[in-house]
């Protein structure tokens, strides 16, 4: 790309972001950032920016463009403050592999290290939260610094990239405007070739198995190998389960996919972990989350896994083989070799672990007897009535691994939720992000009383960009995660998780957004139809269990094996 007319370097960063095919940023102004601000005003026809009413807000939305889309988010601050309310996100993105791009402004090259107004070391702060990051300080590094940006940023393992660009070289003036996408860099391996010979021997390995499970986590989407996975597993006849982030990459409703793994997990999985002899795991980290008690993980079974990043094969997990690649090509070559098995006595063994969840949570949850709603019901309604396609956008709480487990996913990218960092306030922006990206896809978010009030200012962008998210807010007048430990483990000593919550109806009725209160059983369903049938924005506020609890659960430091079905167990 091409200009030979002068331009400034605010327009160099605006034409290279539309070079890399950016029509959305999401963003917040300040004093260093306005020359940029005002190369979008005059390029309007070039740039859609959605201004948040926070600089936190702008990155978790630009994480849920990016989740939503398989396309790079992109967020824009200015110096300082502007820049340090984006760190939050930042980190959030790097741990749950978000591909965004950052840009902050920075105030003059000359009054850099003098504590001038505004000023932040933003490359120091963000070094250990970022794939990479970079200081422009003249015009002419403007392009070669986004394209790499947008390299990194979406290639290997994608993650957040964080461009500093000091205020001079916003303002200086370049003889016309060229551009070259980048794709390659020395040192910087995008694309592993994979080792055929460890290919060979894990499927020698899986098809000796008698008791063999596959477990996905977000790399599957990454890659786009959700095609491969469920191919594969049809082909070997293996049993499949997901973490959090891995969610959706295959239907609900597979008859190989037998839940969730981890501490909120389903029961099958993690029954199933513990008795296989062989774990293919893919594009998933073995978080402390999935794991439990490293010592007691699995440990009968020989693990392969495969990952696109070579600083998580034994990381935590020692595995039997190793493979570093693309999840996509990985299961295409090994399905090649991969023997049909009979594997029916294992998957009966999952299905008598699923009926005692059934019998024991799933029933309690979804057809309670008790007077008070629970979060089930109304996350289970929500997927009736949605028939499981709707995009599903979290907070972080018990309503998230509530959410995880009762809904239901047709198509992939239809979880988004913050997964390794835990960051409550990530769902409200998230989701206007995701429903930004999508406009036709129904994107429904279920948030706590705590977290929406993180971010709960974000309505704001609802209003003004007329945001068709339907909120749905499960009430239980506390920190309800914190508080389920306090019940648990701390004999009820409730520290500062009780919430005295304003009234949520005149907040929304404030945004100009339609809502409703439903505090009885009786009327769930009706005031369900009503917010899917509403057009635009909804807010539905459900009153419900303020002592719930989320079960099946693994405590803290405990083995998979160590489940509590209830709080006496």
């Amino acid at each position: 790309m091409e200009n030979s007319k002068k331009i400034s370097g605010a327009e160099a960063l605006l034409f290279s972001l539309n070079a890399e095919g950016v029509d959305t940023i999401f963003g917040y102004p300040g004093g260093t950032i306005i020359p940029l601000y005002d190369a979008l005003y005059v390029h309007a026809d070039k740039m859609r920016h959605i201004l948040t009413r926070h600089e936190q807000g702008a990155v978790h939305a630009a994480q849920g463009f990016a989740r939503a889309s398989g396309r790079i988010g992109v967020c824009i601050a200015t110096s300082g403050p502007g820049a340090t309310n984006l760190l939050t996100g930042i980190a959030d993105a790097a741990i749950d592999s978000t591909p965004i791009v950052c840009i902050t402004a920075q105030v003059p090259v000359n009054a850099l290290g003098t504590d001038f107004f505004q000023e932040a070391d933003i490359i120091s702060m963000t070094s250990p939260v970022s794939k990479w990051n970079y200081q422009v300080t003249s015009a002419a590094e403007i392009p070669a610094a986004i394209a790499r940006a947008f390299f990194i940023a979406g290639t290997g393992r994608p993650g957040p990239v964080v461009i500093d660009v000091t205020k001079n070289a916003l303002t200086e003036m370049l003889d016309g405007f060229s551009y070259e996408k980048c794709t390659e860099l020395r040192c910087y391996n995008d694309h592993p070739v994979i080792d055929t010979a460890e290919l060979e021997r894990a499927t020698e390995l899986l098809n000796r198995a008698e008791r063999p499970l596959l477990i996905f986590g977000q790399g599957i989407k990454l890659s786009g190998a959700e095609r491969q996975l469920r191919e594969f597993s049809e082909r070997g006849n293996i049993p499949m389960a997901s973490t959090v982030l891995g969610l959706s990459a295959v239907p609900s409703d597979h008859p190989n996919f037998v839940g969730m793994v981890g501490m909120h997990g389903n029961v099958a999985p993690n029954w199933l972990t513990q008795n296989a002899d062989v774990i293919l795991a893919v594009g998933m980290r073995f978080s402390d989350r999935v794991t439990g008690n490293l010592k007691e993980y699995a440990k009968q079974a020989k693990i392969i896994h495969i990952d696109i990043d070579a600083s998580e094969l034994g990381r935590i997990i020692t595995p039997e083989i190793a493979i570093l690649g693309d999840a996509a090509e990985a299961l295409a070559a090994m399905k090649r070799t991969i023997e049909p098995r009979d594997h029916s006595e294992w998957f009966a063994a999952a299905a008598a672990q699923r009926e005692i969840e059934e019998r024991e949570i799933i029933t309690k949850d979804l057809h309670p007897t008790k007077e008070r709603l629970t979060m089930g019901e109304v996350i289970d309604g929500v997927a009736n009535a949605t028939k499981g396609d709707a995009m599903i956008v979290t907070d972080v709480g018990q309503h998230q691994m509530e959410a995880a487990r009762y809904s239901r996913y047709t198509r992939t990218r239809s979880l988004i939720t913050s997964g390794g960092l835990g960051t409550m306030g990530y769902g409200l922006p998230a989701a206007i992000g995701a429903k930004i990206a999508l406009p036709n896809r129904e994107v429904v978010l279920f948030c706590g009383d705590g977290g929406l009030q993180m971010t709960i200012q974000e309505l704001g962008t609802v209003l003004e960009w007329r945001v068709g998210v339907k909120i749905v807010l499960l009430n239980n007048s506390f920190l309800g995660m914190v508080r389920q430990w306090q019940q648990l483990f701390f004999e009820r000593r409730y520290s500062s998780t009780p919430m005295t919550n304003p009234d949520f109806q005149k907040i929304a009725d404030a945004y100009e957004i339609p809502h409703r209160r439903v505090e009885r059983r009786e009327d769930l369903a009706g005031a369900i139809d009503e917010m899917l049938a509403t057009s635009g924005a909804y807010f539905l506020e459900v009153k419900v269990d303020e002592e719930d609890c989320v079960f099946p659960m693994i405590p803290g430091g405990a083995a998979l094996s160590d489940i509590m079905f209830n709080e006496s167990l």
